[in-house]
């Protein structure tokens, strides 16, 4: 079954506008903050664990 570009854009754009009104500015920073935690640990644990792993190659 084929579908058109406008059938595609009015579901995404409603689907957005849905999402929208429910959004909070609150739950926005909440995860940009956790976003940036998550990414700091991730980072640290490979430059952690890629030290371990040449140290254990010594």
């Amino acid at each position: 079954m084929e579908t058109n570009i406008s059938l595609r854009t009015g579901t995404a754009a409603g689907t957005l506008l849905s999402i929208l009104p429910n959004l909070f500015s609150e739950d926005i920073i909440k995860t940009i903050v956790l976003a940036a935690i998550g990414a700091t640990v991730s980072f640290t644990v490979s430059l952690l664990l890629k030290w371990i792993i040449k140290f254990k190659n010594k």
